[in-house]
């Protein structure tokens, strides 16, 4: 008697990844044009792009050397040129080329100009002006590294917008950084079981205080791979699964108890957590917050 068969279908062939080429051509610092490529790309799966980044290119000497990677590595070409002239040039090359060019904000841009019918600014770099924004995100990276880890008194403290607050290895801390970059000013507290417990915080009058969670499993493993890296001996408590496990609960009870709201980043990127704090502040401000997110 044959085995039966398992049923459901069958699983298909691994689909080997997809490598291509993409050029990306800004006359600014290409941060834009980067994410931009990098949020596109991510959309398709088993597909790898070989990213050729060109900044600064401000001259017809700087795009003769573009295309001339361009055709020496054929491949899709992204830009945010602003410069009429030069758009003319980098186009005339594709299309001499045969290589396929998009604009990446020509359809975004074309829509506000209609809906707005404003004229467009040909300033480059224009999102990169030295003004009151910029400085304020400056000034906030300033205040998080100062206040890293539980650094700085309770009264200043005062002067956050939020303060995170969790046990060792929550990701406060690429997460203030991470909020800096938006101009938030933002302080993390660890918690540490006989040191520190978080209640100094309750006394803060400006700041959304903000507790952050992870399960216990994943956070062993966090701590067990931070360990590794540093070739560190590994402190019992520090690891053992009853230890953390407490640690994370007391931890929940203790934001609970004090009416603050928590995000679980168990299963969260820095930048989808720095979302939902950036959500919750928003509400704080228009006092509408809430207890969890």
């Amino acid at each position: 008697m044959s085995p039966a068969r398992p049923s459901g279908p069958r699983p298909g062939p691994t689909r080997l990844a997809t490598y291509f080429h993409v050029h990306l051509v800004s006359d600014s610092t290409g941060e834009t044009l980067n994410a931009m490529a990098k949020a596109v790309t991510a959309r398709f799966d088993g597909v790898i792009p070989i990213e050729h980044i060109y900044a600064l290119v401000r001259s017809e000497k700087q795009m003769e050397r573009v295309l001339q990677e361009v055709e020496a590595a054929p491949g899709v070409v992204l830009h945010t040129l602003v410069d009429r002239h030069l758009r003319e040039q980098l186009e005339d090359g594709c299309r001499r080329l045969d290589m396929p060019q998009i604009g990446a904000l020509d359809p975004l841009v074309g829509a506000m100009s209609r809906y707005l019918g404003a004229a467009l600014s040909t300033r480059v770099g224009a999102q990169h002006a030295l003004d009151h924004d910029y400085f304020n995100r400056i000034a906030a990276l300033d205040f998080a590294m100062a206040h890293d880890d539980g650094q700085g008194t309770t009264e200043q403290l005062e002067g956050a917008d939020v303060v995170l607050c969790g046990v060792s290895r929550t990701s406060k801390t690429p997460t203030c950084i991470y909020l800096a970059h938006r101009g938030i000013r933002a302080a993390n507290v660890p918690l540490v079981p006989g040191q520190e417990d978080g209640e100094r915080l309750t006394r803060l009058k400006n700041p959304l205080v903000v507790g952050l969670t992870v399960s216990p499993d994943r956070l062993i493993q966090i701590r067990r791979n931070r360990i590794d890296n540093l070739n560190a001996s590994q402190s019992s408590n520090y690891t053992d699964q009853d230890a953390v496990r407490d640690e994370t609960i007391k931890a929940k009870r203790a934001f609970a108890r004090r009416g603050w709201p928590t995000i679980d980043v168990t299963r969260r990127s820095v930048e989808e957590t720095a979302a939902a704090i950036t959500n919750l502040l928003s509400e704080h401000r228009n006092h509408k917050i809430g207890t969890s997110w």
